[in-house]
């Protein structure tokens, strides 16, 4: 049966097929990926071999409880990737129309789509909103929060703690999504979060089972969700990047649409031309179906910005 293959980020195997070079030849800009990783420290044997217990599962939850202000009538559930998390949610609810304003992630209309789910703006009864939306940042408001159902991925929140929506979070019929692998830079760790309505988060945690979260990613994100200070350093430098990419972009004639800090969102004269100039160079971004114009790149790390300024003059 084959399988197809939905518009995302990475891809390198396939940048590497089209233009060459070996994997570790290229520079991945197309994920809103934190490039400086939060260091995971050391593990303990045991949260390799042995099935995680209940105290794990605590001390994350406790952790995150407390680095995202949850408020004590809302649930919490840790799950193997925010991505597990919304294949299983339709399952959930009985309507069969869900609003999901676009563009946007498009994981949330396939995991709808593929359970017989039809789309509709009108008086939705479940809507889901990514916040800050990718690709292009936007914020939603509480207002926008108001359908008897509401799904609200925060994946991108952390880089802005202020504008979440968690106070929502004890509302019935309200569910918001965490991930682990964009702020925290950890995507291979796959970490992710269900917070919300306990009736919700008690039915999705029996579609998942019991010990969805590795030995691993309890111990590393409970590490990380108590270092604020490492929080609070990223989201400056994160800020500071953001700032020079927008700089080195619109230096070569690009526009400014939105993004976020751990993403920018450009306009150009031809974004498969500027991907495919960047791609000569082993440097891999992401472009959209719906747009001739839009190209997104995430940050460089450190050491990469030199090849990306090269890159970009080399096209000009």
């Amino acid at each position: 049966m084959n399988v197809t293959k939905r518009d995302h980020g990475g891809g390198i195997d396939d940048a590497c097929a089209r233009f060459g070079g070996a994997r570790a030849d290229w520079i991945d800009l197309s994920t809103g990926i934190n490039p400086i990783p939060y260091p995971i420290g050391t593990l303990q044997s045991s949260d390799w071999t042995a099935l995680p217990d209940a105290g794990a599962f605590e001390a994350l939850n406790g952790a995150a409880r407390e680095f995202w202000n949850v408020p004590k009538g809302a649930a919490i559930l840790p799950a193997p990737g925010a991505s597990a998390l919304i294949a299983r949610l339709p399952a959930l609810f009985n309507a069969s129309r869900v609003d999901i304003p676009t563009p946007t992630y498009n994981e949330h209309a396939a995991a709808f789509r593929a359970q017989g789910w039809s789309f509709s703006d009108a008086q939705p009864h479940t809507r889901v909103l990514v916040h800050p939306n990718n690709p292009d940042g936007r914020m939603w408001g509480f207002e926008d929060a108001s359908a008897p159902i509401t799904i609200i991925d925060e994946s991108f929140c952390d880089i802005a703690p202020d504008a979440s929506l968690m106070s929502l979070a004890e509302r019935k019929g309200v569910i918001i999504l965490k991930s682990f692998g964009k702020f925290w830079g950890l995507a291979g760790l796959r970490l992710g979060f269900a917070i919300g309505d306990p009736e919700l988060i008690a039915r999705l945690n029996d579609f998942i089972g019991p010990w969805a979260v590795s030995g691993p990613a309890l111990r590393i994100g409970a590490r990380a969700l108590r270092d604020e200070d490492w929080a609070k350093q990223t989201r400056l430098s994160l800020e500071s990047g953001a700032d020079k990419l927008d700089s080195l972009m619109t230096g070569h004639g690009a526009k400014i649409v939105g993004g976020t800090s751990l993403f920018r969102l450009y306009n150009v004269d031809d974004a498969q031309a500027w991907q495919d100039r960047l791609a000569k160079a082993h440097i891999w971004s992401r472009i959209f179906p719906y747009s001739e114009n839009w190209i997104r790149l995430g940050l460089p790390a450190p050491d990469q910005w030199d090849r990306l300024t090269a890159a970009l003059s080399e096209r000009s």
